[in-house]
């Protein structure tokens, strides 16, 4: 990773603008984000375990992960962040050494996520990167679930935001995510009590982006939104293909052939 594209991606969150995030799941998709005006590109776990033939949860073996980034790393430009869920092991060491690992491929930054575990151990996971990267330009995006998994409710949870929202922040972390979460005052409430930027996961009937960006959000995501999207509309195509002899559904769509592969024929 080059240290101009680290700077580019911790501007995007210090813009005046809000930092659009879409998420994607193979090189395809990157490029096909990328053109249509992505400055930034993120995996989603979801996504890229599903496109690799693995569950979500922490089942992606490390290879393919890693030989998904090398692909996708190959055909952008723009800074990439990589969702590794809880940095598929317990061992604060071995999830360090998984980041130093992305950030030599070029990677600018990463999602690590408390999930089910300990604040403790989320926080020893940062440290562990942070020592292991020796000062090195890295975007660490805590993610904690306290609205996700519903660990808490109304003003306990906003305290047990704020309160893993500091002990990330203090051990390294470069911003915090809170999947879940899209009430404007609540955010509010949590970026005014911490010094990194908050940013949320999109989730259906959340108030305008603009709203939530004068709240204190600085960066909007979509999770595997986009990826079910794009299959729902595949498999409807082929559902009635192999149901009712229709191929007419199959061919509505304007992503031609030649655009598609000139996009991925960076080598010729």
């Amino acid at each position: 990773m080059t240290a101009s594209s680290f700077s580019k991606f911790k501007e995007l969150h210090e813009s005046s603008k809000p930092l659009l995030l879409p998420n994607a799941w193979d090189a395809a998709s990157a490029i096909l984000f990328e053109r249509d005006g992505a400055n930034a590109i993120a995996t989603s776990s979801a996504s890229l375990a599903w496109a690799s033939g693995y569950a979500d949860g922490g089942t992606l073996p490390r290879e393919e992960l890693l030989a998904a980034v090398r692909r996708i790393m190959r055909v952008i430009k723009v800074p990439l962040s990589v969702d590794i869920e809880d940095g598929y092991s317990d061992d604060a060491d071995a999830v360090a050494d998984l980041v130093a690992d992305l950030q030599q491929y070029g990677v600018a930054g990463i999602n690590l996520e408390d999930g089910g575990g300990t604040p403790e151990l989320m926080i020893a996971k940062i440290k562990a990167i942070r020592s292991k990267l020796a000062g090195a330009g890295f975007f660490i995006n805590a993610r904690t679930d306290v609205y996700l998994r519903g660990l808490a409710s109304g003003d306990a949870a906003i305290q047990m935001a704020i309160g893993r929202a500091q002990a990330y922040q203090a051990a390294g972390a470069s911003a915090v995510f809170l999947p879940g979460l899209c009430d404007a005052e609540t955010i509010s409430t949590i970026a005014q009590a911490i010094d990194i930027p908050v940013n949320i996961m999109a989730v259906p009937g959340m108030p305008d982006i603009s709203q939530l960006f004068a709240a204190g959000c600085r960066r909007f995501s979509l999770g595997p939104v986009p990826f079910q999207l794009a299959y729902h509309h595949a498999r409807e195509g082929v559902h009635q293909f192999l149901h009712q002899g229709q191929t007419a559904a199959l061919f509505k769509h304007e992503l031609s052939y030649p655009s598609m592969n000139a996009g991925l024929n960076i080598d010729g």
